[in-house]
């Protein structure tokens, strides 16, 4: 198929006009990627938009379509983190179809050595947080973690909505992290998702203020080192990170999740660096994957040119509103021919509008992130034809 590479889309004031695709990717994937980090992408979930008769309760997944990516990103060299944000766990995937999901990608990972799933473990079966008791929140972590733990899999210890809802202090997050801490089988990641992600969990560790968050944060890990890996924090704040990196115990990883500076912390400084686990890896693997293989190699400023140009486009897919990202991970994902179609559970496909959508491609053009620029035009053309453009 050949199509003009040219392209009718918006600008940022809504205005159309004709972008020129570039289609230029100044960087090559090596055949089979070496890191030196330890890297997770979060991946998205693929729906199955024949048999959602009512988008906004509908859980229809495509499984082969679903599956088929997370070969994909293994393939590349990458973890898996499994039924976490990117997957739209919480706004759209729930806790019975997140499980039939880590299961499927544990299988899956058994045909790639070395690869790992890590998969979140959290509290989102619980709804009705009225009359509901620390106890209960520490019995609805422990059933989703031996869940997970009885298919072989590691856990992502997920923030929990119910324990922001009812925890009246600090002293409450200790005791349901400390209790559900001392009972897993195997060192987890602790995951701190900043409200900018979830409104619902502001306040996380019983502290509006971050810093003192971070304080009681660390007081569990210090006590709980030897059950824990490390820590990813999604606050989108560099400064913070490092300096929580700093402090933690030596055998405890940061796993950045700072989709605005990942290349930065990745690559650290002379007092260390951060690991990954990101959803953003999920939209640009091939170049992470490139980027990340010089790293390994030692070579810096080819990881910095490969990874730098993906920096404008992760900003604008985690752009305020940052909980519909996903909606750019997916749009991102057919554009490339991942999947037949652009849409999510409940719909989240129209979160964005086309002025997000337009800019989107353009960055992707521009960091060499279309892989088949006739699929990506004319895609993008589709989209912009049925708004009208």
């Amino acid at each position: 198929m050949t199509v003009s590479n040219h392209v009718r889309i918006l600008d940022n004031n809504g205005q159309p006009y004709t972008y020129r695709v570039k289609g230029q990717r100044s960087w090559s994937l090596p055949p089979s990627p070496v890191f030196n980090r330890h890297v997770f992408a979060a991946a998205h979930v693929v729906t199955d938009p024949r048999k959602m008769r009512d988008p906004s309760h509908d859980i229809a997944i495509d499984w082969e379509a679903t599956l088929e990516y997370r070969r994909y990103l293994m393939s590349l060299g990458f973890g898996v983190a499994e039924a976490m944000d990117t997957a739209q766990r919480g706004m759209g995937l729930d806790w019975p179809t997140s499980l039939e999901l880590i299961q499927r990608s544990v299988e899956q990972a058994k045909d790639f050595p070395g690869i790992a799933v890590a998969s979140g473990a959290g509290t989102d079966h619980l709804s009705d947080f009225s009359a509901l008791t620390l106890q209960d929140v520490i019995d609805a972590y422990e059933q989703q973690i031996s869940a997970i733990e009885a298919f072989g899999g590691r856990i992502i210890l997920m923030a929990s909505r119910a324990l922001a809802a009812i925890a009246k202090g600090p002293d409450d997050y200790i005791r349901v992290y400390d209790t559900v801490l001392r009972q897993v089988r195997e060192p987890v990641i602790i995951h701190w998702l900043g409200d900018m992600f979830d409104p619902a969990l502001r306040g996380y560790w019983g502290s509006e203020h971050i810093h003192n968050a971070m304080e009681i944060c660390l007081s569990v890990i210090q006590r709980h080192q030897a059950k824990i890996d490390g820590i990813k924090i999604s606050l989108l704040d560099k400064e913070r990170e490092i300096e929580m990196r700093r402090q933690l115990p030596a055998t405890v990883k940061m796993y950045t999740g700072d989709d605005f500076n990942y290349p930065e912390l990745i690559a650290g400084d002379a007092q260390g660096y951060s690991h990954a686990l990101l959803g953003i890896l999920d939209a640009i693997a091939p170049a992470a994957a490139g980027a990340l293989h010089a790293l390994a190699q030692g070579d810096r400023q080819q990881y910095q040119q490969i990874l730098t140009p993906t920096l404008p486009l992760a900003r604008h897919i985690f752009a305020r509103p940052t909980q519909y990202y996903k909606a750019g991970i997916v749009f991102l994902a057919w554009l490339n021919g991942h999947q037949h179609h652009f849409t999510l559970l409940g719909g989240m496909e129209s979160a964005r509008s086309l002025t997000h959508y337009s800019e989107l491609f353009r960055l992707a053009d521009e960091a060499g992130l279309l892989n088949d620029i006739d699929v990506a035009t004319e895609r993008m053309s589709l989209l912009a034809k049925l708004q009208g453009i």
